[in-house]
């Protein structure tokens, strides 16, 4: 196995991890070298499909917007089981990063005066949501991109699978990945490492995430020992097209557009009557389920047999959709056939996001355990649970967090390499853990059993749609737990039936099937445990919040049999109380 050296190494490459490198980079001044590793070529990463925005308090007292309103909106929109701490740093930096954006190069929408225009998001007390069209994912990273490659020190490995996260005696030692391109076993050795590789919603089928969202670097560290937390909070996202799942952002409702029913009825008013379509995610998705449940949903033919309602853009015009939705447009028109100026747009509620991810603190330190914190090693991004989301984020907040805590991150594993003593020298130990890693993507590659991956990756997304969705119970929840058991069983008599190493994608896919696989046993688990109702984890066998008995994180680890021990960590309130959830 090839051994590359480096200060600092990055796994991910979305707008987390390229903020971390962008900083780290600065920080430097050029010097520290730096590897970021991508599955993807680096301008694939899933960043690239947000649409709608990034929040931010831009203009204090316009419209009597502050930071302490956006975090209150935050904590409420989070069903209060967001450490307020970390909330309290998120609308704090914000602004200054919609600002760096506006300097790298994203072109916002400007008003006539050329300030930049905020648009209303759901929870949001005002609008407070920049925006680049509904592509802001895009406009970010290319802007990030453009820039790093400005940079000698920084390295970037497009199409490197990672497949193990070392450490030694809980320092970050080294990341081991497969050269898809030559289908050669590399370990990335570093002197701290950051990990940024998305969320885990691929998982579910019916998701607007891309298939390379299967929760890789979480997956890793629940292998390494390493705890994750908050795992049963997946966030449904209430406008998913009709019947690929994928997304029509939620700048649509931002923009005006009305949600409708069988009798078109803007039937929001039944579920949050003061912020009709604008209310959080989970309300908005649940209220969509309920009208399907209850005959008032839609179907088609042209558009296969699932239940639907109606998200109407019509009477936006077409000038305004063309400015500020001009995507939706065109994904509805390649997708399905339907112009979203002239027809409405079928719509259900699809999984999206993941709140849940690899525990950390409240500077993306990545945890040992409940009380201490690895040493070198960080996570930022949709893959770390710094818990500033809670039980539901607020739309817009994800680019937010992802480029506040890159930047922390970045800054802070280049203060790290100060420290004295520190080396990339290799314990023997270490050095046998990463040729193990060789060996078990050898042992997958030849593996030569009865089942197929794609067969049990059916399977999986099957039965996380049906029984881990916006409603949960527990016959429901246990039926998932047996059948993801059943599958991970049946994982170990896999065959990989492309035997070679150059660009084997089936190879991809089994480790990929394996990471979700493992991460699905800890949602459900979590999902099990935690009796109540709370933001995105609705049951309707215990359908209230319980905040004297549930007003606590979930934090997973998994054990030497392959199942999950859970314990609980208090939840950090400073500045709002917990109270009903109104809109």
């Amino acid at each position: 196995m090839e051994v590359l050296d480096y200060d600092i190494v990055i796994l991910g490459s979305g707008l987390a991890g390229m903020r971390a490198a962008l900083q780290a980079a600065r920080a430097s001044d050029g010097k520290a070298r730096i590897a970021m590793i991508s599955k993807l070529h680096a301008m694939r990463s899933h960043s690239v499909s947000a649409e709608g925005g990034i929040s931010g308090v831009l203009y204090p007292g316009e419209h009597g917007d502050s930071e302490d309103l956006h975090g209150y909106d935050t904590a409420k929109g989070g069903d209060f089981l967001g450490d307020q701490d970390s909330i309290e740093l998120l609308v704090k930096h914000a602004p200054e990063e919609i600002k760096l954006f506006d300097h790298l190069g994203v072109p916002w929408n400007r008003d006539a005066g050329g300030k930049i225009v905020l648009r209303a998001f759901g929870g949001m007390s005002i609008p407070r949501t920049a925006f680049a069209s509904d592509k802001t994912g895009f406009f970010m990273l290319s802007a990030l991109y453009d820039n790093l490659i400005e940079f000698d020190n920084i390295q970037v490995f497009h199409e490197h699978m990672a497949t193990g996260l070392i450490l030694d005696k809980g320092r970050f030692a080294a990341i081991t990945a497969l050269d898809m391109a030559t289908g050669e076993m590399k370990a990335f050795v570093g002197k701290a490492g950051i990990i940024a590789t998305g969320g885990f919603a691929r998982m579910y089928g019916f998701t607007t995430t891309a298939y390379s969202s299967t929760g890789d670097g979480a997956a890793l560290t629940y292998n390494a020992g390493l705890p994750l937390k908050d795992m049963e909070f997946v966030q449904f996202h209430p406008t998913g097209l009709i019947p690929s799942g994928i997304l029509i952002t939620e700048a649509t409702r931002g923009e005006g557009a009305y949600l409708t029913n069988s009798n078109g009825e803007r039937f929001m008013e039944r579920y949050a009557k003061n912020k009709m379509e604008l209310a959080p995610r989970d309300i908005v998705s649940r209220a969509i389920v309920t009208e399907i449940e209850a005959g008032r949903g839609l179907s088609e033919k042209r558009f296969g047999d699932m239940k639907f309602v109606h998200l109407d853009l019509r009477h936006l015009g077409e000038t305004k959709i063309d400015e500020r939705l001009p995507m939706v447009r065109e994904i509805a028109l390649k997708m399905i056939g339907v112009d979203a100026a002239n027809e409405p747009l079928p719509v259900a509620p699809v999984a999206h996001f993941t709140m849940g991810g690899i525990h950390t603190n409240i500077n993306g330190n990545v945890m040992l355990n409940e009380r201490k914190t690895t040493t070198g090693l960080w996570a930022v991004g949709e893959c770390a649970s710094v818990n500033v989301h809670g039980a539901n984020r607020l739309g817009s907040n994800s680019l937010s967090q992802c480029v506040i805590w890159g930047k922390i991150a970045g800054n802070a594993a280049f203060q790290s390499l100060h420290d004295a003593g520190l080396t990339t020298e290799l314990s023997a130990k270490t050095k046998k853990r990463i040729d193990a890693e060789e060996d078990k993507l050898h042992k997958l590659l030849e593996s030569d059993g009865g089942e197929n991956p794609y067969d049990i990756r059916k399977a999986l997304w099957r039965t996380m749609d049906l029984n881990v969705g916006p409603y949960r119970n527990v016959k429901a929840l246990g039926k998932a737990k047996k059948d993801v058991a059943k599958l991970r069983k049946a994982f170990n008599k896999i065959y990989v039936d492309d035997k070679s190493l150059v660009y084997n994608v089936n190879l991809r896919d089994s480790i990929e099937l394996r990471n979700m696989l493992d991460l699905a046993s800890v949602v459900v688990a979590g999902a099990l445990g935690r009796r109540e109702s709370r933001g995105g984890h609705a049951r309707r066998d215990y359908p209230k919040r319980n905040d004297k008995q549930w007003l606590k994180h979930t934090v997973a680890y998994k054990l030497k049999n392959g199942g999950v021990k859970l314990s609980y960590i208090p939840v950090k309130i400073t500045k709002w109380k917990p109270e009903e959830r109104k809109y």
